[in-house]
């Protein structure tokens, strides 16, 4: 007889939580926003293309580098871009970025600045605010100016050995960076299914690990509950007959 509740352990902060579910990213965007995948069972990666082929995701194992890749083709008024992932970014940050990727009614204002949330949120600057980095110390972000490259370093107490990184190349859309920056810097703690979980410290100087009884109705529903959630955004801009496409505001949830 399956068990009522699960145990599940909440992470502060999200971003020493490990990576967490795929699924959490490549459901959704195969399932609620239309991109397609090939089928190649003897190779252990996913890739997956937008509807207009002209993003592909690819989440290939790596042990010495990133994941996670989000590769643009250039548009009319924007060349190509990438931007890419380690191993151990909770999916819950990248969501946030694919997200927003592909919300049909996303503000895609190039004036968005990444460093607000992170500002908001308390992390301090130097550099002309190029660099920020996060009150614990374990995250450092950098920027080229003023258009350039970005870079995410996460570490423990140097920033010689690294628990992951994230890249956003040149011409990366900014309010992409600024829904993974607000990802970021979101204080909400993130689910992990309790167990040998893979995190990086359990030092309570540095993370801290809050263990629940959850209903296993809530944990098997929060993955299907997050496609229709962003299925609906798409519904909501198609045109009835007869008339022009609307815009309405997205709506989402996290997990």
């Amino acid at each position: 007889m399956p068990a009522d509740t699960v145990d599940v352990d909440f992470i502060h902060p999200r971003h020493l939580a490990g990576g967490g579910d795929p699924a959490w990213i490549t459901v959704p965007l195969h399932d609620a926003c239309g991109w397609s995948h090939g089928h190649d069972p003897l190779a252990p990666r996913v890739l997956l293309s937008s509807p207009d082929q002209q993003a592909l995701l690819r989440l290939e194992p790596d042990l010495d580098g990133r994941w996670w890749t989000v590769q643009h083709a250039p548009a009319p008024k924007r060349p190509a871009w990438l931007a890419s992932f380690g191993a151990r970014t909770p999916v819950e940050i990248i969501a946030a970025f694919t997200d927003a990727l592909t919300d049909p009614a996303a503000d895609r204002a190039d004036d968005a600045d990444p460093r607000e949330p992170l500002l908001n949120a308390g992390w301090s600057a130097a550099y002309r605010n190029s660099r920020l980095t996060s009150p614990d110390g374990t995250v450092r972000m950098e920027a080229d100016e003023p258009t350039g490259p970005w870079w995410v370093d996460i570490a423990l107490r140097s920033f010689r050995t690294l628990l992951w990184q994230a890249h956003f190349s040149e011409h990366t859309p900014a309010h992409l960076i600024t829904a993974f920056t607000a990802a970021l810097a979101d204080l909400r703690p993130v689910p992990r299914t309790a167990g040998p979980a893979s995190l990086a410290t359990r030092d309570a100087n540095l993370i801290t690990v809050s263990r629940q009884k959850v209903p296993a109705t809530q944990i098997a529903s929060a993955l299907p509950d997050r496609v229709r959630a962003l299925a609906a955004r798409h519904a909501a801009t198609l045109p009835e007959p007869g008339l022009p496409a609307r815009r309405a505001s997205g709506t989402g949830r996290t997990r």
